[in-house]
């Protein structure tokens, strides 16, 4: 039986795979402008709009209706359905698809990708993999359930000031580091925003964002990565990869990356590096 994937918007897949899946996008309102992430508004468009504009943006979670849409289109085409959302302690995007998969008498299973952004996306095409080698949609849901427990996702922050506006970080924590004037890493786990520590430079960062990949066992390099930036040049990710090539030398021929949009930009900010990898397990 023939499987899609489907996700929600925020795992900013590059445009070379993202045909591969149906794409449920959420939205983004600077005041009373509401724009569909990645249909109407671009991320250039976007970081503009957040460093120029007074208005903080808000953001909506995708509903039931814009993913029963998705499942219809989507069974036109395959037999089964694997929903794959951002964490649901961070939206109610995962709700919204459960909702909306029990119109469907068994098609579509939803799983709770427990991450956000490239730690979804790695989850997603790893799930396209799965599919690709015929598992149906019960086994690849399965194999997601077990495999979100080894998705690691870092990042170096500028700062933790659109955290706290956007409510993902309480304010004793953001005013924390703000007094420090440093640059933190952060990391997502259990769907949950953890304040790893404090760097005082994009270079020291970057080496925490290596002590923390060497911490979590080092990367499977058998599953996706994925690196990721806010803001309008890759420049930060650049310096990030260049501080870390003895990470990926001779283990991966390309490292591919991703422009962070409208949606978690908007709770992260510009100057953001992340990187999303599988962490080694035994086996």
């Amino acid at each position: 039986m023939s499987v899609k994937i489907v996700l929600d918007s925020t795992t900013d897949l590059t445009p070379d795979i993202a045909g591969k899946f149906e794409v449920v996008h959420l939205i983004v309102n600077f005041g009373d402008e509401e724009f569909i992430d990645g249909v109407t508004i671009d991320n250039k468009t976007f970081y503009e709009k957040l460093i120029e504009s007074d208005v903080m943006p808000t953001t909506s979670q995708a509903t039931p209706e814009a993913f029963e849409k998705a499942f219809e289109k989507a069974l036109e085409t395959c037999d089964e359905i694997v929903a794959v959302t951002l964490a649901s302690d961070l939206s109610g995007t995962y709700q919204s698809a459960c909702i909306a998969a029990e119109e469907f008498g068994g098609k579509v299973h939803v799983v709770d990708g427990k991450s956000v952004a490239i730690g979804t996306a790695i989850l997603a095409k790893y799930a396209l993999s799965l599919a690709e080698k015929g598992l149906s949609a019960k086994e690849i849901a399965a194999a997601l359930e077990k495999e979100k427990e080894n998705v690691i996702i870092v990042a170096l922050i500028d700062t933790l000031e659109y955290l706290k506006k956007g409510g993902r970080l309480s304010k004793t924590a953001a005013f924390a580091g703000s007094l420090l004037n440093i640059k933190p890493v952060v990391s997502v786990e259990e769907g949950r925003i953890n304040i790893l520590g404090k760097a005082r430079g994009s270079k020291q960062g970057n080496n925490f964002l290596v002590r923390e990949i060497e911490k979590a066992g080092g990367v499977d390099f058998e599953k996706p990565i994925f690196l990721g930036y806010t803001g309008h040049d890759d420049y930060l990710l650049r310096k990030y990869v260049e501080d870390s090539r003895f990470l990926w030398e001779g283990n991966v021929g390309t490292l591919p990356e991703t422009c962070i949009g409208s949606v978690i930009g908007t709770h992260v900010g510009p100057g953001a590096v992340a990187v999303a990898f599988f962490k080694k397990t035994t086996k």
